[in-house]
């Protein structure tokens, strides 16, 4: 069913093993992307206030990596943690400029889950951060909030939401009935989106059929997915970086 979707062609979430809980390398990832006939990834380790992950001055270190490795763009960015109700992120602001590509991200290792109107704050604090570009896996019924309010505040600043393929996998257990209403929400207010695994396994990295069927079920326009080919994500960054000289 998932066939009528298009396979994303940048997978805009993944890990190696320098997020301290993921089992492969940055040329395991690529050489996974080209099996599958992806145009590109991000490379988006988790921040250090998960346990384990990378420091944060990796957006640095990412600068010694190749634009292209084996056909395969690297977008250099970080799964920043969300590290207080006020959204502030645990990636230093002088490293932030370097990055391409800013997810936050709500882990109860970084923050314990609070009440819904705190959650809620905290992530509409960490998308007012400029250098942020999307939140990851809202949905996660771990840590409720109000979707349609995260939902307008991230399309009025012209960020992006995320479907997580992990939302329908054992890794984020009783997920889906949460997953549906934000998708739901999502499509109703027009919202921008990139579909993406969330790797933290080679063979992990542009598998979203679970995803791709669910929003072919609920009829998400694939309009909507700016990942869906590596023009469309281009010119997501093309606007980000427009936003980010703006702000200068």
């Amino acid at each position: 069913m998932g066939d009528h979707y298009l396979q994303p062609l940048v997978d805009t979430h993944t890990h190696t093993v320098l997020s301290g809980h993921s089992w492969s390398t940055l040329q395991d990832n690529i050489s996974a992307a080209v099996q599958k006939n992806l145009s590109g990834i991000c490379l988006t380790e988790h921040g250090p206030a998960i346990p384990g992950g990378a420091p944060g001055f990796i957006p640095h270190s990412q600068q010694m990596l190749p634009r292209v490795i084996d056909g395969i763009t690297v977008y250099k960015g970080v799964e920043a943690n969300i590290i207080d109700y006020d959204g502030k992120i645990d990636i230093p602001d002088k490293y932030l400029p370097l990055t391409e590509f800013v997810i936050a991200s709500y882990h109860s290792e970084s923050l314990t889950p609070s009440t819904f109107s705190e959650n809620t704050k905290a992530y509409i604090g960490a998308i007012r951060n400029p250098y942020v570009d999307m939140l990851g896996h809202p949905d996660d019924p771990r840590i409720p909030c109000d979707f349609e309010a995260i939902i307008l505040e991230a399309k009025k600043l012209r960020k992006l939401m995320e479907f997580n393929n992990n939302s329908l996998t054992p890794h984020r257990p009783n997920s889906r009935e949460n997953l549906v209403r934000f998708v739901n929400l999502c499509k109703k207010n027009e919202m921008p989106v990139c579909v993406s695994s969330d790797a933290h396994f080679h063979t992990m990295i542009g598998n979203v059929e679970p995803i791709k069927n669910l929003l072919y079920e609920l009829d998400f326009p694939q309009e909507l997915i700016i990942n869906r080919t590596q023009k469309t994500f281009e010119q997501y960054l093309d606007l980000r970086s427009f936003r980010l000289c703006s702000k200068e």
